[in-house]
């Protein structure tokens, strides 16, 4: 299947993962301008974006970009729904990157939960939804999550699911930046 042809949906009972809509962002909203969940975003070689967005309309323009690398095959960005609570509580980015690193046809994953779900528990089922089938949508051998050293909750999670810390260094695409705190997990 290729994801960009036709996005695929992952769910359980508690969570439902599907692209992005531009009906969202009032949601969505609520995740990017948590100033507390804010640090635990990977803004890696996105040009200086920081996702921290304080108005709908700034929300609206992420989400169009979204969905506009989407059609042009860059990544998929899943929503995040609550299926209890009816509502997106974050976002699922994830492309086969190729560059000229350690991090060569790797299936890159960026999670952004609001605050209140940054919790193993949370983590743990959300991931556990789409990461096995991304090998094989994403065509890659190995997955790669930034996770920062305060990020306990997450540290937690992505143990449990069997990733390990990498010590290999992510090179930025256009400047050379060097991006670290990435862990691995292998098909």
């Amino acid at each position: 299947m290729n994801p960009y042809e036709k996005c695929p949906v992952y769910q359980n009972e508690n969570y439902l993962l599907r692209l992005v809509e531009f009906a969202d962002a009032p949601d969505l909203l609520k995740v990017y301008s948590d100033e507390k969940a804010v640090p635990f975003f990977n803004s890696d070689n996105c040009n200086g974006d920081d996702f921290h967005y304080t108005s709908l309309e700034r929300m609206q323009h992420a989400i169009e970009f979204w969905l506009w690398a989407y059609g042009d095959k860059g990544f998929v960005r899943f929503s995040i729904i609550d299926k209890k609570e009816d509502h997106a509580i974050g976002t699922i980015e994830l492309f086969n990157r190729k560059a000229k690193d350690y991090f060569n046809n790797c299936g890159l994953l960026r999670l952004d939960i609001r605050s209140d779900y940054e919790c193993a528990e949370h983590i743990f089922e959300i991931l556990s939804l789409i990461l096995y089938p991304a090998f094989k949508l994403f065509d890659c051998e190995m997955i790669a999550i930034k996770i920062p050293p305060f990020a306990d909750e997450r540290i937690t999670a992505a143990k449990q699911i069997g990733f390990s810390k990498s010590e290999e260094k992510l090179l930025g695409g256009d400047d050379g930046k060097i991006y670290t705190d990435y862990y691995t997990l292998f098909k």
